[in-house]
């Protein structure tokens, strides 16, 4: 539900109790008195829709409120009650603060009233446009993701599992929000799409690659991005994904100039993530791994590559829990939200969905076309 809670701060005890006497009866608010406590009551009882804040209060004025209002609760309307308002006041509270209008003191009640009703729309507009963008990302995202993993689901699975780890990661690195790098880690390879059957197959089974085999998977990244970067909020995903294999002193896909830190960091952290992964699929861990990526220095952030380390001492994240019994089941029995404890493969030993996965409605129907045509090896083992 929509907030319509506004929040006055003043000093001025006076004018706090003016605005509860002319204002009660039609509004919903809360009044602090300094910049602290109303930080303390955006934590406690926001979101608020509109913040109306005076210019000069000790401690923490106007501007430096609303700037860190901003940080915390960046879809509330910011309203500044000034009694100075030059220019200079002006160019900070609408730099720093983010402000949406100005009131001067005193304020008439009914320009007042203006402001806030305008605010309050204004801030129904910005929650509608948010539930619609979040539902078309995570609905675009959903999509993409279970075309991968009818593609290939040994890239899917590998996704699944960059995308636990990376947030983790990301967490233990102090990055916020971590969205943008676990659904580049989960779409890591959407690009795969493009890549004919015979392709995935040779790298499902690590067969080599011709010279034309390898320039289609090398820019598969691309592909990839192209597909993202037309989705509303996609663009630092797909910047992620386009990066994925660049190396840190520059070489690799895509061949730009783009070098060092100035490699997305998604990207960066993603590389390493992968890599890993694949260390530990082929039974290298620990130590070992470490040891083996530090040889090939040129292709990671070395920060970052010693903070991979910390964060997962031993094994990369993964939804299997060793504390959850596992279950044997017939394809019958699936239902969405099971994560796979081991591969399902057809009978002629064609992988279907890795292990790893979470199970989704898409997922258990193509199983059971798979039980009608093909055959599908059972028992199936979930959580």
């Amino acid at each position: 539900m929509q907030s319509k809670k506004i929040l006055f701060v003043d000093d001025d005890p006076n004018l706090l109790a003016g605005f509860q006497r002319n204002l009660k009866k039609d509004y919903t608010f809360d009044t602090a008195t300094g910049g602290a406590d109303a930080l303390k009551l955006i934590e406690s009882s926001g979101p608020y829709a509109v913040i109306v804040a005076d210019m000069q209060m000790p401690g923490m004025n106007g501007v430096e409120l609303l700037s860190k209002a901003y940080e915390v609760a960046p879809d509330t309307v910011r309203v500044m009650l000034t009694g100075n308002a030059d220019q200079k006041t002006a160019i900070d509270a609408v730099n720093q603060g983010r402000i949406a209008s100005f009131l001067n003191k005193p304020c008439e009640p009914d320009t007042l009233r203006l402001t806030l009703d305008s605010s309050l729309k204004q801030y129904a507009l910005i929650a509608v446009e948010k539930e619609l963008l979040e539902g078309t990302l995570a609905g675009s995202v959903k999509v993409l993701s279970e075309v991968l993993s009818m593609i290939d689901p040994t890239s899917f699975g590998r996704g699944q599992k960059l995308a636990n780890s990376i947030r983790t990661f990301g967490s233990f690195l102090g990055l916020k929000p971590t969205w943008p790098y676990e659904v580049a880690a989960q779409l890591s390879h959407i690009g795969f799409v493009s890549i004919p059957p015979i392709i995935l197959r040779k790298m499902d089974q690590g067969m080599g690659f011709t010279t034309n085999e390898h320039d289609i998977v090398e820019r598969s990244p691309q592909i990839g991005h192209d597909l993202l970067v037309n989705i509303p909020r996609m663009e630092p995903v797909a910047k992620i994904v386009l990066y994925q294999a660049k190396n840190f002193d520059g070489s690799g896909f895509p061949a730009d100039r783009t070098v060092g830190e100035a490699i997305p960091i998604g990207a960066r952290m993603l590389k390493i993530l992968h890599d890993r992964a694949v260390m530990e699929t082929d039974g290298i861990v620990k130590n070992r791994a470490y040891e083996a990526m530090k040889t090939r220095a040129f292709q990671y952030d070395p920060i970052l590559l010693d903070k991979c380390f910390q964060c997962f001492e031993s094994f990369l994240e993964t939804p299997i829990s060793a504390d959850q019994p596992v279950q044997s089941v017939a394809v019958h029995e699936l239902k969405a939200g099971q994560i796979l404890v081991s591969d399902v493969k057809t009978k002629n030993d064609i992988l279907l969905i890795a292990a790893g996965n979470h199970l989704t409605e898409v997922m258990i129907q193509r199983l059971h076309n798979y039980v009608k045509s093909e055959g599908v090896k059972w028992p199936i083992y979930v959580q």
